[in-house]
């Protein structure tokens, strides 16, 4: 459908992907600010409950806004947050908390219920976004959440960040593919929404590895995804190993991450909420690629460029057409 000169997809607006923002703002009728937190949890991959050096990738601290300390109650972090985004986005007056770092469902279930619950009070509070791992989530925890979810918004995030077991053992992931789609299922099962995270040229994958996963991606339970750009950190192990044999490493240049993107957007099917193509963290982290200080709404307005200039979106190679 053509609408006062755009073109209109089927995920109801003229933008060539399925983005998070509009989909948010259709399912709430408003601008919802997610707010992110710090519980204080830990990742079982850490504390010793499957291994002590974490993933090779992983330095939580690089990703963390400034007011998100777990010293601090969730009802003071979220204030805490409301006060921040306020600067930027003063309209915003719900919430969705966002139980970002480590493994947001690795403790027993009545510590979690403490939590969550305690962040479902806050006026404004719509949900909760928990970020997980698939070996994180059991049927007494799952069941509870799919209470929650009958009143508020509930999304389980998962952490799972490739579709190749060879490249979950080689970045010390801890976990198998096999038990990501299995996590999915049985929170999809329960009527919660579902969220999945991919990285974008691990070490190992060729670029025809990374393209082919599209078509096992296409076809899990997922409502929204999250992608971002293999970046090396400083203090991880990945740093380590990438100092010492930089050859086995081919990190994106912006332009061909750009390029690639776009094509791989073009296999995903459109019912799926791409919520981001790229992270960000502050200079001192970064070790490589080196894409300057650009901040992801330019790096995002840079991919939308792209689909525009080559008359392409969201599951094109699918056969999803305009409505």
């Amino acid at each position: 459908m053509n609408k006062g000169g755009e073109t209109i997809y089927p995920w109801g607006h003229s933008r060539r992907f399925n983005a998070y923002s509009e989909h948010i703002r259709k399912v709430f009728g408003a601008r919802v600010q997610k707010l992110s937190l710090d519980a204080g949890f830990s990742c079982p991959n850490r504390d010793g409950s499957i291994s002590t050096g974490g993933c090779t990738f992983c330095n939580s601290d690089a990703f963390s806004p400034s007011y998100c300390e777990p010293a601090k109650p969730i009802t003071q972090q979220l204030a805490e947050g409301i006060e921040f985004h306020k600067k930027r986005y003063r309209r915003s007056s719900q919430y969705l908390a966002y139980f970002q770092a480590f493994s947001n469902t690795h403790a027993p279930l009545p510590v979690l219920k403490k939590l969550y619950e305690e962040a479902l009070s806050m006026p404004g509070m719509l949900g909760l976004v928990i970020g997980t791992r698939p070996d994180c989530v059991d049927n007494e925890k799952l069941d509870y959440l799919a209470g929650l979810a009958e009143k508020y918004y509930i999304v389980v995030e998962y952490g799972i960040e490739s579709v190749h077991d060879r490249t979950l053992k080689l970045i010390n992931r801890g976990h198998s593919f096999a038990q990501a789609v299995d996590a999915l299922d049985e929170t999809r099962k329960r009527n919660i929404k579902t969220g999945a995270h991919f990285i974008i040229g691990l070490p190992g994958e060729s670029r025809e590895d990374i393209l082919a996963q599209t078509k096992t991606i296409a076809s899990l339970p997922v409502d929204s995804i999250k992608f971002h750009q293999l970046q090396v950190l400083r203090n991880t192990l990945l740093e380590k190993d990438f100092l010492i044999n930089p050859g086995n490493y081919h990190l994106f240049e912006l332009e061909e991450y750009i390029s690639f993107m776009a094509s791989y957007i073009e296999k995903l099917p459109a019912q799926m909420v791409i919520e981001r193509f790229t992270a960000e963290v502050p200079p001192p982290y970064r070790v490589a690629p080196d894409w300057g200080n650009l901040r992801t709404d330019v790096i995002l307005r840079m991919i939308e460029q792209n689909l525009e200039e080559n008359n392409t979106w969201q599951g094109k190679a699918l056969g999803v057409l305009p409505v």
